[in-house]
């Protein structure tokens, strides 16, 4: 127990060292005469740490209310820029993009990403648009999705027939569970080339990822703190690295073992195309050599991407459906007139369901995949009047400004995808209120992808199916809280009740 003599004594040295903290953080804006952007006290050592919550999104959009849209923070030792209206993430993401198109690598990347390797971490340059380019080429593009269309397809309709037979049951559905078990499948063909494995667990992995990414680590900010590992994430790390490389290794000497028996040396899906090219010069710029640790980051990430993100689109925006039968019912109606009762949605029908479109980008704007977009300046750099020192941490706040009642009237918190009818927002990025998927140099490769996916398993499951939560839940009673990772996913599974709702329907 702590003595009471002891209380006074420390309080006093703890007061001493913030004083002098203070003094000095003072002296030094004073020398280098300049002005950083307002934000609250820091306190000696930990600074803000404190101030961040388990949900630091929320939390930084009550203290941006108080000190503005650009504002300073230091996290331990490391200074950090919080940005929370349309305004300022135009000025970082847009006007000097140049400037802060590296992301900030942490100890959690350099562990599970192979030194923040691939396309997700590494910084802003030759090697990051080698990685971008050969993803792009052989996944990310219009012509992939419509190659690989069938994947989804055929994954979807197993989907489809297993809910067809939990409707005739009664049974309640855990929604957040299939989607995931369907997306972790569809995953596995389109980037792995194979059938689910068993002996991993990729989908545990992959979100076990995306929540240490999200954490924020002692050792990031403390550096002397690193070798005590504190949070126990070091050890973590190294056990998830660990288990995702012996997936990967065997995937990888898989497809090897099938180039030696393939004449053509061809393979469809795209981590057989990496293995083919590995250690083949594939970028004009620095004739660079993909290696091993390149294949299985760059794969990580776009796994991550295209797995975790969709999947929990999916979960929010049928979470907002069951809360809103009046925007489920519209929906049902629009498939009801565009498909007809007598068959399942296609792919080629998505660009006609422009409703369908409406929810979707409401969702992703209430519930961005990704609450904080990270960037860290290459160079020390004024933005407007603000000094942003070289490595800052830049954390744009998504989810504030998808709530900003200044920006989206005073039903800023209301599901009503009526607000993007007739209007000249996007999905795209183009519009600095509204960026789902990014903007600027490090805008996300894969949105074309994953929009396509949300959207068809999303069309699909609305109108195969009627919904209805549990038990006579009220809609009031549905549990809407995040967790806080790289990703932003439900905190607890999502579950309703299901009944079919074509009168045929054709699976072949």
């Amino acid at each position: 127990m702590f003595s009471s003599s002891l209380a006074i004594p420390v309080f006093l040295l703890l007061t001493f060292i913030y004083i002098i903290s203070i003094f000095l953080r003072s002296n030094n804006h004073n020398e280098n005469a300049h002005k950083r952007p307002p934000g609250p006290l820091a306190l000696p050592i930990i600074g803000n740490l404190h101030l961040l919550g388990t949900l630091p999104h929320r939390n930084l959009q009550s203290l941006a209310n108080k000190y503005g849209p650009i504002m300073s923070l230091r996290l331990g030792q490391v200074p950090a820029i919080v940005v929370s209206s349309p305004e300022a993430a135009e000025l970082f993401l847009k006007t000097h993009d140049p400037v802060f198109a590296n992301r900030f690598q942490t100890q959690v990347t350099d562990y599970l990403f192979y030194g923040s390797k691939g396309l997700g971490f590494s910084d802003y340059g030759s090697y990051w648009r080698a990685m971008k380019k050969l993803s792009v080429q052989h996944l990310l593009s219009a012509s992939n999705q419509e190659l690989i269309g069938h994947v989804r397809w055929e994954e979807l309709k197993m989907v489809v027939k297993s809910l067809e037979k939990a409707a005739k049951m009664g049974e309640i559905v855990d929604v957040s569970k299939k989607v995931h078990g369907l997306l972790e499948d569809i995953v596995y063909k389109i980037i792995l080339g194979r059938n689910k494995d068993d002996q991993f667990d990729l989908k545990g992995l992959i979100s076990e990822t995306l929540r240490l990414g999200g954490v924020f680590n002692l050792a990031d900010v403390l550096p002397f703190l690193a070798a005590l590992d504190l949070q126990g994430l070091k050890k973590r790390c190294k056990e998830i690295s660990r288990v995702l490389d012996q997936l990967f290794e065997k995937i990888i000497k898989e497809h090897e073992e099938a180039l030696n028996t393939h004449k053509d040396g061809k393979r469809e899906d795209f981590i057989g195309i990496l293995v083919s090219l590995m250690h083949q010069p594939n970028d004009d710029e620095q004739n660079y050599q993909i290696t091993r640790d390149d294949i299985k980051a760059n794969v990580l990430s776009l796994i991550s991407g295209a797995y975790e993100t969709s999947a929990v689109a999916v979960e929010w925006t049928m979470s907002e459906l069951l809360r809103n039968p009046r925007v489920m019912k519209n929906l049902q109606n629009e498939l009801e007139t565009v498909i007809g009762m007598n068959r399942m949605v296609e792919e080629t029908d998505l660009s006609k369901l422009n409703y369908l479109n409406l929810v979707v980008m409401e969702s992703l704007r209430l519930h961005p995949v990704v609450a904080l977009i990270p960037r860290e300046p290459a160079k020390d750099f004024m933005v407007d009047e603000y000094y942003i020192e070289k490595n800052s941490r830049i954390l744009v706040n998504l989810w504030a400004i998808g709530r900003n009642p200044q920006v989206w009237s005073d039903n800023a918190e209301m599901f009503y995808p009526e607000r993007f009818l007739n209007s000249d927002i996007d999905i795209h990025g183009h519009d600095s209120q509204f960026f789902p998927f990014g903007s600027g140099r490090r805008k996300c490769p894969g949105m074309q992808m994953g929009l396509t996916t949300v959207k068809f398993v999303m069309a699909q499951l609305v109108h195969c199916f009627n919904w209805e939560l549990p038990f006579g839940m009220k809609t009031d009673d549905l549990d809407m809280t995040e967790s806080f990772g790289l990703s932003l996913p439900r905190s607890k599974h999502l579950s309703a009740m299901v009944t079919n709702r074509l009168s045929k329907v054709y699976h072949e």
